[in-house]
């Protein structure tokens, strides 16, 4: 019976998660396995990977054969490696020690890579949501700034309007002032000419 270490698809639509089984070839790819070694998350920003590292290297050395999928993941995890290393030793092409500080040495060093990786990520995404801020500070910026120039415009054009109607009434007071003079000058005009017809007779008289 061939055996496969192969992806088990569960998750809801557009959100998939995956099982990492160990299952009969012939078997269909999310039907029966014959066990459960592990969990694959590939929604989060760096995928999560959840493996039973001997289980897994058990069912290799049994002859197991992973799906292209699931070889980049146990080689991720260095357990393509491990056995690489273990095979040398059954050969007598080196000790168990030597393997195993050969092993350590690479995990150290995979470890120290994830770390930098996860670290890159984590500043590139902070430097997108400081970059995301100030877009939107100066969005926010240009907004005010706007609704202030509106403001005053409308309030130097609210002055210019009641600007002329202030001229337009003390002109309108100044021409009620001056007819009452006109009238009390056509008023005088009548007893000038009476005077004048007074003086007139005098001289008759005389």
């Amino acid at each position: 019976m061939a055996v496969k270490i192969r992806l088990a698809r569960r998750g809801r639509k557009k959100m998939a998660m995956y099982d990492v089984v160990v299952a009969d070839a012939r078997a269909p790819r999310d039907g029966r396995f014959i066990e459960k070694i592990g969990t694959y998350n590939p929604n989060t920003p760096v995928a999560a990977i959840e493996l039973d590292n001997d289980k897994a290297f058990q069912w290799l050395m049994n002859g197991a054969q992973p799906t292209d999928t699931v070889r980049a993941m146990l080689s991720y995890r260095g357990l393509l490696y491990k056995k690489h290393l273990q095979i040398g030793v059954i050969k007598g092409a080196m000790t168990q020690e030597e393997a195993d500080k050969k092993l350590e040495a690479w995990m150290k060093d995979k470890q120290s890579a994830i770390e930098g990786k996860e670290k890159s990520l984590a500043d590139k995404a902070a430097a997108e949501k400081k970059a995301r801020l100030e877009a939107e500070a100066k969005v926010n910026e240009a907004r005010a700034e706007a609704i202030k120039k509106r403001q005053e415009e409308a309030e130097a054009e609210s002055k210019a309007a009641e600007a002329p109607a202030e001229e337009e009434a003390p002109a309108e007071e100044a021409s009620t002032e001056e007819a009452p003079k006109a009238e009390s000058s056509s008023d005088e005009t009548p007893k000038e000419e009476a005077s004048e017809e007074k003086s007139e007779e005098e001289k008759k008289e005389d």
